[in-house]
């Protein structure tokens, strides 16, 4: 199963992908955090770093290779959880192309519904927590309106297809993963 995650910084993505990769065995790809651990490690890290730092995507240049390289590991030979990609139209063609050319198709796409008080609330928390320099006020400001203008056109190009599920956000982290599992259960007809 291919499983997109869809929703802005602090919707729950990752928690939720977490969650789910233990459910169904499905290795969870997030591209933020395949990015921060190469910050500063190389002059490519120091190119990422330059990016999250600001709050702004890496380009396709960047994400595109790494994200399509990791697909071809034996690991994710029975699908992917997707946390952070496709984040442009762009992106979503490209993935779409890469797993026909494999046979495959990106089974749902879990739209993470939260108000942006609340994830505002979440992301100064994380930031707390851990220490991430993307979750600073400014860095917040940036990042949510990269998503409205970058990724919430992917929600359109992905309705196009049928594949959105909607799932509010804003319950518990538990209440969410039981909402996104009836979605799953009923895709599979279980």
């Amino acid at each position: 199963m291919q499983i997109v995650f869809i929703g802005p910084p602090g919707s729950g993505k990752g928690t939720q992908c977490q969650m789910l990769a233990g459910v169904l065995g499905i290795p969870h790809l997030s591209t933020g955090e395949l990015l921060r651990r190469t910050r500063g490690r190389s002059p490519l890290g120091d190119l990422v770093s330059s990016y999250i730092d600001r709050g702004c995507l890496a380009p396709d240049f960047l994400i595109l290779p790494l994200v399509m390289r990791l697909l071809e590991q034996q690991d994710f030979a029975s699908g992917c959880l997707f946390d952070g990609f496709p984040r442009t139209v762009y992106q979503a063609g490209y993935l779409r192309g890469h797993l026909a050319s494999i046979g495959q198709q990106v089974s749902v796409v879990l739209h993470l519904n939260v108000d942006e008080e609340e994830l505002v609330s979440r992301l100064e928390a994380r930031a707390v927590l851990e220490g991430r320099a993307d979750d600073h006020r400014s860095g917040i400001s940036q990042r949510l309106k990269i998503y409205r203008r970058r990724t919430e056109p992917v929600l359109a190009f992905y309705h196009n297809s049928g594949l959105v599920c909607e799932v509010d956000g804003q319950q518990s982290p538990d209440d969410v993963h039981r909402a996104i599992m009836a979605k799953i259960q009923g895709l599979l007809g279980t």
